[in-house]
């Protein structure tokens, strides 16, 4: 359902935000975010040679992080095209501090313990949380499918493996403490089967 209509009113700032997932020939993907803002009215500013018309960006700035599939980056290259002051574009030349860094919890903290404050861009950093998201949104089909063949090979060795039985279920499965449904072994090396709390002994 849409928003409600508004009240009456015009467009003063534009501010548009793309990001891409994109998986590599070579096996790693790259996760790609682009920022532009401009506005309706043209503006004073110093270091463009003193105003910016309508419609010309204010913002322009590019961000790309290589990342494997365990979500590490492996490569970070950061463009500003246009900033409000001409010495904006060093700020982007320090994204590269980010390599090594993983997308998982505490990523945006460690980030900003490299980039943060006067060693960034407040505006390339507010693009990493998205890009996080949008790099698991990239991978996750890969995931999935990679899971799936992992479980297929598994019920395929369930099969071969003489402690099976036909139905592919492990025929000492429940035959004595060790192999009950709710225990560790069993998690251990048919975790499909497995039936208890996580802590289980």
């Amino acid at each position: 359902m849409p928003l409600s209509p508004p009240a009456e009113r015009d467009l003063t700032h534009l501010r548009d935000i793309t990001l891409r997932g994109y998986q590599r020939r070579d096996g790693l993907f790259d996760i790609e975010a682009h920022i532009r803002d401009t506005k309706t009215l043209g503006f004073r500013n110093v270091d463009r040679g003193g105003w910016i018309e309508p419609g010309e960006p204010l913002h322009d700035m590019w961000l790309r992080l290589t990342i494997d599939e365990e979500m590490t980056i492996l490569a970070c290259e950061a463009v500003t095209e246009h900033g409000p002051f001409a010495i904006c574009p060093g700020g982007a030349q320090n994204f590269g501090r980010l390599v090594g860094l993983a997308l998982r919890p505490g990523f945006l903290r460690a980030a900003n313990a490299r980039v943060g404050g006067s060693e960034g861009c407040t505006h390339l950093r507010e693009l990493l949380q998205q890009m996080a998201t949008t790099a698991f949104q990239t991978l996750w089909p890969v995931r999935m499918r990679r899971a799936e063949e992992q479980r297929r090979q598994a019920a395929d060795a369930d099969r071969s493996d003489p402690e099976s039985g036909h139905d592919g279920a492990p025929a000492l499965l429940n035959t004595c403490h060790a192999y009950a449904d709710t225990r560790n072994v069993v998690r251990r090396r048919w975790p499909q089967l497995y039936r208890g709390p996580d802590d289980a002994g």
